[in-house]
């Protein structure tokens, strides 16, 4: 399916103006579609369907975990927690020096999600390593390393529980750390500063590991 916009006469104010349109590709034959006129009205916040605290602690979980190896900036700790909390992520590790909740700093990122999200703390990363390995976690390390996988050519296997190693804002992932993870993930970069706000590495990479098994998680909870 694809967006598009087209000058026309608006249905609000009668004037021409431009109207976002969404085209299907119908699935009989690539040479067809149908175009629908949609609604962009931006949803109310009791519309969103969202989870309170205790029901999120319920509910089931995607089988992908995260750990924060020696992260210092306490805004990034808040802001992966509130990622977790988006993709239903089962836990969350943070180790070394990296900070926890309670902390106003964190709250301020992570608006709530640390009273929500599963985390524990470890003194190192390698006990959280340990930890998820002795629950069945497949580590990944994200970072530039020889031997990496491309971020968007990793596909989660069905069954599999994954973990995703983020690191410190200036060194990044400890050699320990990556030497004992089952492999690096890379997310490709065509500027001039191949690296990433931590938080903002974490939100992609997250959403690229979980979106599949969210589709599984989302179809079994429609079954039942």
């Amino acid at each position: 399916m694809r967006f598009f916009s087209s000058l026309e006469a608006c249905d609000l104010c009668g004037r021409s103006c431009f109207v976002s349109r969404l085209s299907y590709l119908c699935t009989a034959s690539f040479n067809k579609g149908q175009t629908v006129r949609i609604s962009m009205k931006k949803l109310k916040i009791t519309e969103m369907k969202r989870l309170d605290a205790d029901a999120f602690r319920k509910s089931e979980k995607l089988p992908l975990a995260v750990v924060l190896d020696d992260v210092r900036s306490m805004n990034n700790i808040g802001s992966v927690l509130r990622t977790a909390d988006a993709f239903r992520l089962s836990e969350v590790c943070l180790c070394g020096i990296t900070a926890t909740p309670p902390h106003p700093d964190i709250h301020k990122t992570a608006l709530g999600a640390e009273d929500s999200v599963a985390w524990h703390y470890f003194e190192t990363a390698m006990e959280a390593v340990h930890y998820l390995q002795n629950k069945g976690f497949r580590l990944f390390a994200l970072e530039q390393a020889h031997g990496s996988i491309p971020l968007n050519r990793f596909e989660p296997e069905h069954g599999e529980a994954y973990a995703l190693v983020l690191g410190n804002e200036v060194k990044g992932v400890s050699q320990t750390v990556v030497d004992a993870c089952a492999g690096c993930l890379e997310i490709p970069q065509y500027g001039t500063k191949h690296s990433l706000n931590v938080s903002v590495a974490a939100g992609i990479a997250i959403w690229q590991v979980a979106a599949p098994l969210l589709e599984r998680l989302v179809k079994l909870e429609e079954e039942r």
